[in-house]
């Protein structure tokens, strides 16, 4: 392409990329429009999008700010391209969760929380719990306002409530009253001069009901400047003296009536706090719960522990601490006072209400409770039967304080239109929109918080746009899978508004249902119109139809990639004449067929009444031998499902480690004819530099022995660990194998060299002299995997037979463009999962079957790669396993032998078995999101 035509200001124009392996590519891309990088996995999308084009971007910003900012930042090498030309301020949006710190909320990270604190500093109105009225503060302004309020020439008397410190006796706080200048006090309602009450009334002791200090005596006259300024005074002097109390008597003798204010912000005996911004921030110690420090979560007794069948009732056991001759006393007594309570003990402890579980667990006069029985196990520790039955029931638990809101109690005594952060932050996003475009304020408050309602109620639309409506903002951000992190990401950004910039999205439509597709697709033009040059690196087909601009890079992945194979619109790339693999799919030249039979199948996993999360007790099966895929809108339960429920509990079984099993009532299962339940999912196989898929697939100890069989190396008695890097030995002992230097620098990044020694071989000269067919075992590993089958294919010795066929399954599942020394952290979670899936493939079919648990495997996958997966699926069922899917890729799904369907909605209006059945019959519900957009893949 000739790129030397077109004008910088309207194109961003790169000449001669090289990084990795882009094949001296001249690209050009138009500015401020939706573009689309695609190809085959692997063929050289992210080397092009943001190895060359982001890297360059961060680059040039960091060479901009002062020499000593850049030395916090490090020194960015420059890719490898002659140059580029027309490049905005790049921002890049990547599928990864970007923090594992557990204070970040979804709130947080969308910066709604912030806007929410905000505005309840400045318009929340704080109610007394006991009474339910509203606490205000009185001012001056407050009390002369009703003062002036009374009739003209009405009779007014100012009082402060004698306050007695403790330090000194009435006697003598009177005596510092008339050194101050005040002369009369008012005790048992009558008036007298202190010097008189001093003299005559306490010798005589009398009793004293109230006692007051009379401030002032005025009489209402609204025409009288003197006046105001004489009242507003002597308010002030009252508050002053009555330590926060003034006492106004109007009226005359058998008339009088007393009103009552105070400046101190208190009601029903209770000094309230002042909203203020941290007052209601989680992540400062003045706003954070004071039990749980903010986590929400302490090390306590965990619920789940000690009433794992949450269908049982008390009188069948359903507290299972209390069982055995000793223990079971508590059971006993519990339901020989039930009556007095009507505590139902046969009722199934998931029908109890919220009142009668407190009650069990808080316990009251008549038992002690849950919380009661531990307290008695914690006082007899001493013993070791009691410290193994405490260990065996603690766990992480939500906060008993803050019920795990991470707020201080008394921040929910703050609401606005009825409701307090607290209860907002528990709302799922669809449902704090809709508040907000209800709330009632008055023309005070929108005055004030006018602005901070239009950022909120803008982020709340980005985040429903998205296909997040379902997530509340008190949802760690940790726990989100990379797609909803990178939504949220995006919606973040378009709530900042930025114009001029390059955004360069990373598969944003992984994790998302194709319903919610259009949504996403709107949100990217929304970039775009905005002024912003969108750029993403994309498969999905509606994303790829609805672009302004389609670079295909191809034709196919590796060193057989690496070139641009069509630049243009979406209507010029449906021509016949375009012959790359994207079009021939676009087309429906290509097609991925539907199987010819479904297998059936007898055995099968059944959970019956499951309830995790959103899901709604619902009682499913999974057939085994087969495909099972599990699909559903965002957010309806597949997760839950599937990882918490089926994957945790069976993995427990199995003797395996697992986190948290979700609630299920029961499990109906055949241990027996399974080894094993392994999920597979994107988290990465490794993370040293030392780790990459020749070690992972155990094949680098094949290699190694392959060299160590070599006649020279026989010679010097090389045995195979002399060629590993992780050891002593072969390898390069001043880089110790890793084949760079790290130079650790204060207050700047790292600096990686590469080895001066052995110039990033890895290995001594002496083990480099080792071939084997030309090739030493450095520039072995430096081969795609490819590379490697044809290098290896010729030969039959049993050594490279069994290298070849390891390599082989990788390149099944379509990694034969990655290196087999490639490290393990520069892969993508898509291809971390697949490497996994070709480990499990070399397994034989002689080994007792495991179930496979796949997240979302189409991430990544262009539709000729999707081809190569479901081969691999099949062939792991061929040898006997069983393969339970979470997919939204309608060609995956059409290859399943049962679909679970999840749904119909997100969040709590999901949670149901929408379908189960047959793919062919999935596409005649009526009410499965799935079923319409599969129709066109089965007909």
């Amino acid at each position: 392409m000739d790129i030397s035509k077109y004008n910088p200001k309207n194109y961003i124009l790169i000449k001669g990329a090289k990084v990795n392996n882009l094949k001296n590519i001249d690209v050009s891309i138009p500015r401020d429009s939706l573009v689309v990088i695609t190809g085959l996995s692997g063929s050289g999308k992210s080397s092009l999008a943001f190895d060359t084009l982001f890297a360059e971007g961060q680059r040039r910003y960091v060479e901009s700010l002062s020499a000593y900012a850049r030395q916090f930042l490090g020194r960015m090498s420059k890719p490898e391209v002659d140059y580029i030309l027309g490049i905005s301020p790049a921002v890049a949006i990547e599928q990864k969760v970007n923090t594992r710190n557990p204070r970040s909320t979804v709130g947080t990270s969308t910066e709604i929380y912030e806007y929410l604190k905000l505005l309840f500093a400045r318009i929340g109105k704080t109610y007394s719990p006991i009474s339910g009225k509203e606490v205000k503060r009185d001012t001056v302004t407050h009390v002369v306002d009703f003062i002036l309020q009374l009739p003209e020439e009405s009779k007014i008397t100012l009082f402060s409530p004698i306050a007695i410190d403790g330090k000194r006796s009435l006697e003598e706080q009177l005596e510092i009253l008339l050194q101050e200048g005040f002369a009369r006090i008012s005790i048992n309602d009558e008036i007298i001069r202190i010097d008189e009450a001093l003299k005559s009334f306490f010798p005589s002791k009398k009793k004293i009901k109230d006692i007051k200090l009379l401030i002032d005596r005025l009489v209402v006259r609204k025409r009288d400047e003197d006046f105001y300024s004489r009242l507003s005074d002597s308010v002030q002097t009252c508050f002053y003296e009555g330590n926060g109390t003034c006492v106004l008597e109007t009226g005359f003798q058998d008339k009088i009536e007393q009103h009552e204010f105070s400046n101190r912000f208190e009601l029903d005996g209770i000094t309230f706090e002042e909203p203020t911004e941290n007052f209601f921030s989680f992540n400062n110690p003045y706003g954070a719960c004071k039990t749980c420090e903010g986590f929400g979560n302490v090390i306590g007794i965990d619920e789940d522990l000690v009433i794992p069948n949450k269908q049982l009732s008390i009188y069948q056991d359903a507290v299972v601490c209390w069982k055995g001759e000793k223990m079971s006393e508590w059971k006993d007594h519990l339901i020989m006072t039930a009556s007095k309570f009507n505590f139902p003990v046969h009722k199934p402890y998931l029908e109890l209400s919220k009142e009668q579980k407190d009650e069990l667990w808080n316990g009251n006069k008549y038992f002690e409770g849950i919380y009661g029985f531990f307290k008695y196990i914690e006082s007899e520790a001493y013993k070791i039967q009691y410290r193994v039955m405490l260990s065996r029931y603690r766990g992480k638990t939500v906060c008993p304080e803050c019920k795990g809101t991470r707020l201080r109690p008394d921040a929910g005594y703050v609401k606005i239109g009825g409701k307090s952060l607290i209860d907002l932050a528990l709302l799922p996003a669809s449902d704090l929109a809709d508040f907000f475009s209800k709330l009632q304020l008055s023309d005070y408050e929108k005055q004030v918080a006018n602005r901070i309602l239009v950022e909120i109620r803008s982020r709340l639309d980005f985040l429903l746009d998205v296909g997040l409506g379902y997530l509340t903002l008190n949802r760690l951000s940790n726990s989100l899978s990379g797609g909803e992190s990178q939504r949220i990401n995006l919606a973040t950004s378009l709530g900042s508004s930025l114009v001029g910039s390059m955004y360069i999205l990373d598969e944003p439509s992984i994790g998302l249902h194709p319903r919610d597709t259009n949504n996403l697709i709107r949100v990217l033009c929304q970039l775009r119109d905005l002024g912003n040059t969108v750029i993403v690196v994309e498969h999905d087909e509606e994303i790829i139809r609805s672009a302004d601009y389609i670079i295909d890079i191809g034709p196919f992945a590796g060193r057989l990639g690496g070139e641009v194979v069509y630049s243009g619109t979406y209507q010029d790339m449906l021509k016949p004449d375009v012959k790359t693999l994207t079009a021939q799919y676009l087309r429906d030249e290509e097609r991925i067929p539907v199987p010819e039979f479904r297998r059936k199948s007898k055995d099968y996993i059944e959970l019956v009444h499951v309830w995790e999360n959103n899901l709604k007790n619902v009682t499913v099966r999974f057939p085994l031998h087969s495909i099972v895929v599990v699909t559903g809108v965002s957010g309806s339960g597949k997760t839950s499902l599937v990882k918490h429920v089926l994957y945790n509990s069976i993995k427990k079984r199995f003797g395996g480690v697992a986190d948290y099993t979700g609630n299920c009532a029961e499990i109906h299962f055949n241990l027996a004819r399974f080894s094993d339940i392994e999920l597979v999912d994107q988290d990465p196989i490794g993370r040293s530099s030392r780790s990459n898929p020749a070690t992972y697939l155990k094949a680098y100890d094949d290699i190694r022995q392959l060299y160590a069989e070599q006649p020279l190396a026989k010679k010097r008695n090389y045995k195979p660990g002399y060629f590993s890097f992780n050891i002593e030995g072969g390898r390069c002992e001043v880089c110790e194998g890793e084949g760079k230097i790290t130079v650790e620098m204060q207050f700047m990044a790292d600096v990686h060299l590469v080895c001066e020694e052995c110039k990033g071989t890895r290995f001594k000269d002496e083990v480099l002299e080792i071939k084997y067919k030309d090739k030493n075992i450095y520039e072995l590993l430096e081969m795609t995997v490819s590379e490697a089958l044809d290098f290896f294919s010729n030969d039959k010795s049993t050594t490279t037979q069994r290298i070849y066929n390891k390599l082989k399954s990788l390149d099944d599942v379509g990694l034969g463009y990655v290196k087999l020394g490639q490290s393990s952290s520069s892969l993508s979670g898509g291809e971390a999962q697949r490497v996994k899936l070709a480990f499990f493939l070399n397994r034989g079919a002689s080994e007792k079957p495991m179930i496979f648990i796949f997240d979302e495997p189409s991430t990544g996958l262009h539709f000729h790669d999707i081809q190569k997966l479901n081969q691999a699926f099949t062939a792991l069922v061929e040898k006997g396993h069983s393969v339970i899917i979470i997919e939204h890729h309608a060609d995956i799904i059409k290859t399943a032998d049962w679909v679970i369907d999840l749904g119909p909605e997100g969040g709590e209006e999901g949670g149901k078995i929408v379908f189960e059945g047959i793919p062919e019959d999935l596409v005649k519900c009526e009410q499965s999101y799935t079923g319409k957009f599969l129709k066109n893949k089965i007909e």
